[in-house]
């Protein structure tokens, strides 16, 4: 069958389900696509696929050129910055032509010494490196492969060793292998079904890894020891209570391992000294509901410390934003506060070096970083590091050693390409190490970004992003991308885009919307966009919408809506709600079907999203306000924009039965003759395509569709 020849949308057959809760009764006539191994259902996604194909193979030529646009200002062969980690500098290569990079190193130089030797090498493209090994070269290992995501690269301490894990289907599942780096023999040892971390003890004898539950719920760890079988490992730790993920991870001091158990309000952090990889871990702090906390481990006045982040109560107070205290390691209940709480700072993360701390935080919804001296009495003065931008997104990069005098620092914003910088505490000296480069002349002073601030309906100031070309918007209302989230406290904070120049050139303006539900603005931004007050969220993006529209930025017939996952949901849920201010609607992997799969406490990740949505099976209020906002649910005769819904056949966080279900409902249903296109990739899981070029002729297929949207595709 040709392209030309599918004209017909797909029509999905009616069987209906009957769905019984709290005395509600539901009917769904499209739950029979759930059976993922069904021929019936598979012909139905090809038969979308085709037809997508067919409605938008006048834009072949469109997502040609913009492929090639990304590709021509992509530097293809390149390297990052090295990071030191023991006697080698590890680094990362991209090779032109090749979908994948490869991971290598470096000896480090033997006559460095003080602050020179972590002065990375200056490596060229092209030029021979002294001593270069390929650790991993992800080109070879994805042959025969249609997909594959690398899950961890992690050298052992003595840089003897390799372990790393790689998946091949797109279900987040992957095997654990090791490799000798003395002999470049790949060791006997495979652990299938694993989590894709792995964490060496401090001797580089035993690796500690997690694996899932039938629930797909990291909810156990392992300790192997290399050289044995797989049925020798010792399970070490395993939570039962289904709300609970866990992991572990080693302290940068490399003193302890910490398992780390956490749902959406509660954690609790399990500790073992290092030096005994086959003792028993003690839980530092018993859980308590609602309470989260972070452990990290550094030496103050010569004195093992726990650094501490908290929300408990203080004084009589919920510290929702956050507070840091100090405590002995011999009983971390001993708490003596450091940082205080603040209403309009979110502390996030406490980092220690021997001899410096490194605070992460959130205020006027922009990322900082703060880095904070350690002397032999104590503590320092704390220095916040200042960028000179109105909008950007700083951050302490991987640092790895414990004696390291120099702090890597990632920055970025709308405008600025990814720097990489050395930050020298001693000093203050902010070194630049790479800018990413940007090939084809561009020049950020052709650009603007700025924020914007709309107002809900309560009253809240809910804060817009917005970048654009200066030359190409024209006058009057603009052609526009509104991208919203809102959720899990999840910030959209400013980053550069190579492929967001394809749109910016031809005129569009992006924006974000910091809805509430995301974590922009603190812990109570995130509170207002939850539970039974997730409705915020919807309403927030709808209001950010109006306000660009009466302001003048741009108009309805020129908006297209963007979000994907939990942000599909907020794109879902706006269609129905306010279809009338968007000329489209694009979509990846959307959690559109929100209440069918948190009713179902067998699907993977159900329990644990209680926290996030509430609990429909138990709680009737949560049931009828989760279904007041369902998308699924709501669809109504309605007209609604063009949609274009992105899923994965492998996905195991949002399955690809929620669009699939959506956009037949929606076809069934609405008004109008708008476009409604579902695309399925049958190789991928929720990340989308695997493979740099295959991401960018996604990014592309995409590009052209909301170019052609707006009326751009011409242009």
């Amino acid at each position: 069958m040709s392209v030309e020849s599918v004209v017909a949308a797909p029509v999905a057959k009616k069987v209906p389900v009957e769905r019984e809760h709290h005395g509600d009764v539901f009917i769904d006539e499209y739950e029979w696509l759930r059976e993922k191994q069904d021929p019936e259902v598979l012909a139905h996604l090809a038969a979308e696929n085709a037809y997508t194909e067919a409605q938008t193979a006048h834009l072949q030529g469109l997502r040609e050129k913009i492929f090639d646009e990304i590709k021509s200002r992509t530097q293809e062969t390149d390297l990052s910055v090295p990071l030191r980690i023991g006697d080698y500098w590890y680094y990362s290569r991209s090779f032109e032509g090749k979908q994948y990079g490869a991971s290598c190193r470096c000896p480090i130089d033997a006559e460095a010494v003080g602050i020179d030797a972590w002065t990375p090498p200056q490596l060229e493209v092209g030029a021979e490196i002294p001593g270069e090994e390929v650790l991993l070269d992800v080109n070879a290992l994805a042959e025969g492969h249609e997909f594959i995501s690398i899950g961890t690269v992690a050298p052992s301490r003595d840089g003897q060793l390799l372990a790393y894990s790689f998946d091949v289907l797109g279900d987040e599942r992957y095997t654990l292998r090791f490799k000798d780096l003395r002999t470049g023999e790949l060791l006997a040892d495979e652990i299938v079904g694993t989590t894709g971390g792995a964490t060496w003890s401090h001797d580089g004898t035993h690796v500690f890894y997690q694996t899932v539950n039938e629930a797909w719920r990291p909810d156990t760890v392992w300790r192997h020891r290399l050289g044995t079988e797989r049925a020798e490992d010792v399970k070490v730790f395993h939570e039962p209570d289904e709300r609970y993920w866990v992991g572990i991870s080693t302290t940068r001091s490399e003193k302890y391992l910490i398992i780390g158990l956490h749902s959406k309000i509660t954690s609790e952090q399990w500790l073992l000294d290092s030096a005994t990889p086959e003792g028993e871990f003690q839980v530092i702090l018993p859980r308590r509901e609602g309470v989260e906390y972070s452990v990290e481990h550094a030496v103050i006045g010569g004195e093992d410390r726990f650094l501490i982040l908290h929300n408990d109560v203080v004084d009589g107070v919920k510290a929702e934003n956050f507070v840091l205290c100090e405590a002995p390691v011999a009983d971390p209940s001993r708490m003596t506060q450091l940082i205080g709480h603040s209403d309009d700072v979110r502390l996030e993360d406490i980092d220690a070096f021997r001899d410096y701390l490194v605070l992460s935080y959130r205020r006027e919804a922009l990322p900082r970083v703060a880095v904070w001296p350690l002397t032999e009495s104590g503590y320092g003065e704390r220095r916040e590091l200042d960028f000179d931008l109105e909008l950007f997104s700083a951050g302490a990069g991987s640092s790895p050693e414990w004696e390291q005098p120099t702090l890597r620092i990632g920055l970025t914003s709308f405008l600025t390409p990814m720097r990489i910088y050395d930050y020298v505490p001693a000093t203050g000296a902010l070194l630049l190490r790479k800018e990413a480069p940007v090939l084809g002349g561009y020049d950020p002073d052709e650009y603007v970004q700025q924020r914007d601030w709309a107002i809900a309906g309560d009253g809240t100031r809910i804060p817009i992003s917005l970048v654009w070309k200066k030359d190409a918007v024209a006058e009057g209302p603009k052609p526009l991308l509104l991208y919203g989230y809102g959720s899990y406290e999840s910030p959209i904070d400013p980053y550069f885009s190579v492929a967001r120049l394809s749109l910016l050139e031809r005129g569009m303006v992006y924006a974000v919307a910091h809805v509430r539900g995301g974590g922009e603005m603190g812990r109570l931004w995130y509170e207002q966009g939850k539970l039974l007050s997730k409705k915020n969220t919807f309403t927030d993006f709808i209001d950010c919408a109006r306000h660009l529209i009466d302001t003048g930025v741009t108009a309805a017939d020129r908006m297209v809506a963007d979000g994907g996952s939990a942000g599909g949901l907020l794109m879902g849920a706006v269609a129905n709600m306010a279809p009338e201010l968007f000329r489209g609607i694009l979509t990846s992997v959307p959690f559109v079907d929100p209440l069918t799969s948190i009713l179902d406490e067998d699907l993977p990740l159900t329990v644990i999203e209680w926290d996030e949505w509430g609990n429909p099976v138990a709680d009737k209020e949560v049931y009828e306000y989760i279904k007041s906002y369902s998308p699924y649910e709501n669809v109504a005769a309605k007209d609604y924009p063009a949609i274009l819904a992105i899923t994965g056949l492998n996905d195991t966080r949002v399955l690809y039965v929620e669009p699939a279900k959506w956009v037949a409902k929606l076809r069934d249903t609405k008004t109008g003759d708008s476009q409604l296109l579902l695309k399925t990739e049958m190789s991928a899981g929720h990340g989308g395509v695997s493979g740099r070029y295959e991401k960018w002729k996604e990014i592309a297929f995409e590009f052209a569709w909301l170019l052609d949207t707006v009326g751009l595709s011409g242009e």
